[in-house]
């Protein structure tokens, strides 16, 4: 019995050990990330982006994600050459790094003005799907996957008068989670974070008439089993119960990153959903295409999307395609 109140006594110790460690490492890294984004900001925009490109490509192979980036990457494309699959990865962390710099200069990136005649970092393509949803007195679900700078697409939404609600998952890191969550809400609508009980309240946004921004390219533990570039994966599948509950309009959205340190946001025409036979959104079906649609994106420019995310990663309970749902699809 007092061996045993030892061991739980070493056990309690090691944990509240552990803890410390794990929090003093996460103010530590934060304090590194905010420290080099404060000398980005002494930085013309342009020179600060570039900078942090550059150091990306330099730094980002001897990340120990850069291997299973590089794994990914082959197995999407097993025609492409070793050079080429490296060439991919390097413009990937160039992105991400942009991604990150651009968060300090969001106010200063977003110039799009709809009466401007001479164009600036943003032009918009489907800006008369922007004014519809916002327009209309009914609920939206808009998704996107994280490409190019994915962030300015709620700007541009709030630029042309969407109420949106964008749901994201806020970074391990509690101390940069905050960082991050003060600077979207200075220039975004509303945010909703990944939590347990997001997808009530998603329910009760759309319930009254609101309109709702997903990520839908990461891999949930759990999630339908589905596929993304012909191999199985793990998908969530809010999108499609939301969109067959109240039956609304999904729209996708992408930003595509341009030479120069511009940006190309597009919202697509609204998805034409599978349906089973009465009539009601197929929750599989629908989960399936949203899948389809960020593939076709990232075969577009392979070198904006995020390769080391573990996306093909199996994980917990794996819900497949019903035998009834699969005939009936057929």
């Amino acid at each position: 019995m007092v061996a045993g109140t030892f061991r739980k006594i070493r056990r309690d110790l090691a944990f509240r050990h552990g803890r410390r460690l794990r929090q003093l490492n996460y103010w530590l890294v934060a304090r590194v990330a905010m420290g080099l984004m404060a000398m980005l900001r002494l930085l013309p925009v342009d020179s600060a982006l570039n900078f942090a490109d550059r150091v990306a490509r330099l730094a980002g192979p001897w990340s120990g994600r850069h291997q299973v980036a590089v794994n990914n990457l082959r197995a999407a494309y097993p025609e492409k050459t070793d050079a080429e699959i490296q060439a991919i990865a390097a413009d990937m962390w160039g992105n991400m790094a942009r991604l990150a710099a651009e968060y300090i200069f969001l106010d200063a990136l977003f110039d799009f003005d709809p009466k401007a005649t001479n164009p600036g970092r943003i032009e918009v393509r489907g800006i008369d799907h922007f004014v519809e949803i916002a327009g209309e007195r009914k609920p939206h679900i808009v998704f996107t996957g994280h490409l190019g700078n994915f962030e300015l697409l709620p700007v541009a939404a709030a630029t042309f008068g969407m109420n949106i609600t964008a749901l994201f998952r806020p970074p391990n890191n509690p101390y940069l989670a905050d960082y991050i969550l003060s600077t979207r809400r200075s220039a975004m609508g509303g945010l909703l974070p990944s939590v347990a009980g997001a997808s009530f309240a998603l329910a009760t946004i759309l319930e009254n008439g609101g309109n709702i921004g997903v990520l839908v390219d990461q891999k949930f533990s759990n999630g339908l089993e589905t596929t993304f570039f012909g191999r199985p994966c793990q998908s969530n599948r809010i999108l499609g119960t939301l969109a067959r509950h109240f039956d609304c309009d999904v729209y996708p959205a992408r930003c595509i990153r341009l030479p120069g340190n511009r940006f190309r946001l597009e919202i697509e025409d609204k998805l034409v959903l599978p349906r089973g036979e009465d009539g009601t959104v197929d929750v599989y079906g629908t989960t399936q295409l949203l899948n389809d649609v960020v593939e076709r994106w990232v075969r577009e420019d392979p070198g904006q999307w995020m390769w080391f995310h573990k996306r093909w990663e199996m994980s917990g309970r794996r819900r497949k395609r019903r035998p009834d749902a699969q005939a009936k699809a057929a």
